[in-house]
């Protein structure tokens, strides 16, 4: 087994999901841009469902068997089937139903690497899903063919890893400006005032968020909340759920500002969604 990758069988006595999951750190080249590359599959028969809270990746889901039941801030119905897509970014709760027959890789990318790697606005991709055909056209739809041809995970891990790495040898640079902005939102915890990023770049705030959203998906002040969100729930495993000084820490308002967030983002609330990770 590579030293990069991990793998976890769930215990199939337990009567929780039963799934099989193969995890990859990308290679160093690809460092910014991917995150991580997973193999999943269900070995156990039966109807699981999961809730993904708002978040920062930009995932592309190659599917081999039964399609995902997905929806966008409420429970799936029929119509909401997916197999092979790409999803944007969400500023909200994610219900992801699965029937005991899926088998996938999953490639989660970073925001300025999902730009880079599909070359197209990141707005196509916002509240939605994407079919694999309209994100990546013939060329993913050859990739599933040999995804799903490969003998075991590794193999899929490096032909996908290659195709990443095909991909980003022709695509455009990210504008310097966007990228600044990006990462100077996420490390600063969602807490810089976008008027400021916009008078460092010498932009109008107007023409900043259009940038902004073409290159990531949404303007700069809904990825705030979506990090100030994040950073609110890492924060309440280490100070013991003080959800007053959280929301301080974090630049709420007050803490009636945090829980309304916690309901838009996470569909919870801060105490129930904290109880449950």
């Amino acid at each position: 087994m590579s030293d990069e990758t991990e793998r976890h069988r769930q215990d199939n006595r337990s009567p929780a999901l039963h799934f099989e999951m193969v995890r990859r750190k990308p290679a160093a080249s690809l460092a910014g841009i991917v995150t991580d590359i997973c193999g999943y599959s269900e070995i156990w028969p039966g109807h699981f469902r999961i809730v993904e809270y708002a978040s920062l990746t930009v995932p592309l889901v190659i599917s081999f068997a039964e399609a995902f039941a997905i929806g966008l801030g409420h429970s799936p119905g029929d119509n909401d089937r997916y197999a092979s897509f790409a999803a944007g970014l969400y500023a909200g709760p994610v219900m992801i139903e699965s029937f005991g027959g899926a088998c996938c890789v999953q490639v989660n990318f970073t925001p300025l690497g999902a730009r880079q790697f599909f070359g197209l606005p990141m707005s196509e991709l916002r509240d939605r899903m994407v079919g694999l055909d309209d994100a990546l056209g013939f060329d993913g739809i050859a990739l599933r063919e040999q995804l799903g041809e490969a003998s075991d995970w590794y193999k899929r891990f490096d032909i996908t890893e290659g195709f990443i790495a095909g991909r980003l040898a022709e695509a455009n640079g990210l504008p310097p400006e966007i990228a600044w902005a990006y990462r100077t939102v996420v490390t600063s915890g969602g807490r810089t005032r976008i008027s400021t990023l916009a008078g460092e770049i010498g932009w109008s705030r107007k023409h900043l968020a259009a940038k902004f959203t073409d290159a990531i998906g949404m303007g700069p002040k809904t990825l705030s909340r979506i990090v100030r969100f994040n950073r609110a729930l890492s924060l309440s495993k280490q100070q013991d759920d003080d959800w007053a000084g959280i929301a301080a820490d974090c630049g709420y308002a007050d803490q009636a500002h945090l829980v309304r967030e916690f309901h838009q983002l996470a569909g919870e609330t801060p105490t129930a969604l904290a109880a449950s990770m």
